[in-house]
This record gives structure tokens, C-alpha cells and sequence, in this order.
């Protein structure tokens, strides 16, 4: 059994990958070879919301409080709650937040490509985007 005793502050998302306020708890901040997993904890604030990005081997986040949404590219904004779990496949573009009205925490896990890549952000999502998205579902 090994402890790992809590040495990492809280981090708030950067402003080039999220649109509102995210604050960041690091679960595994940096994969050990030859592990390639990386998780944090992330924590959304209502109406906040990542952008548009893509991670090269896949990630899964499992919703533990609160209400948000989430998109892939092409597809319809989709509703999650506590204990929902999402998987978008490797190179799929998405995003995902919180709710207009609501906070949101999830569990992100993803894998480090050979080049320790987790994953590429593109545009952010407007709040035209999101107002359309979040409209249609509450």
C-alpha cells in the first residue's frame, strides 16, 4: 500500500481552456511510466464550461455532484448528473460544463500519448453556443 499525503493546491482552470469560473484538484498530475493515466477532479462553477478539445487516446468523466452538460462535435448537448459517466473516443471533439444554473464537479481521467500529450484545445465555446445549448436543456 502506498499514501500519498495531499501536497498540491487547488489550481483555477486557465482562461484559455475554460470560459467562467474552474478550479482544478490534480487526483494524478503527471502519469509514471509506465502508466499513462492522468485524472484530476475538476469543479465547475454554474455556467462554466471547458472548450472545444480532443484527448488522443479517449477520456471518460464521471459526474460526482451537481448538473452539467456536454457535446461532441455534430451531436445534440446531452444533460449529466451524479454518477452519470461519459466517454468520448480518442480525437472526438466535446466539451462539457456545468449547468447555466447549477455547479458541476467531475472526475476527468484520460491517458498521455507516446509524446505525454492528454490533450489539444481548440476554440472556446461562445455563449451564443452554450445560451442555445443550455436552453434546450433544462
Amino acid at each position: 500500500m502506498q499514501i500519498v499525503r495531499n501536497s498540491l493546491e487547488t489550481n483555477r482552470g486557465p482562461a484559455d481552456w475554460f470560459t467562467g469560473t474552474v478550479f482544478i484538484d490534480a487526483i494524478v498530475a503527471a502519469p509514471t511510466a509506465p502508466s499513462r493515466v492522468a485524472a484530476a477532479s475538476v469543479h465547475f462553477t454554474p455556467g462554466a464550461r471547458t472548450a472545444w478539445h480532443t484527448h488522443p487516446l479517449g477520456q471518460t468523466i464521471w459526474v460526482t455532484e451537481g448538473v452539467g452538460l456536454c457535446q461532441r462535435e455534430g451531436g445534440p448537448v446531452e444533460r449529466i448528473g451524479p454518477g452519470d459517466r461519459v466517454t468520448f473516443a480518442p480525437g472526438e471533439s466535446h466539451w462539457h460544463g456545468a449547468a447555466p444554473d447549477r455547479f458541476m464537479t467531475h472526475v476527468a481521467i484520460h491517458e498521455a500519448d507516446d509524446a505525454g500529450s492528454t490533450v489539444t484545445w481548440g476554440e472556446h465555446v461562445t455563449d451564443e453556443q452554450y445560451g442555445a445549448a443550455a436552453q434546450g436543456r433544462r
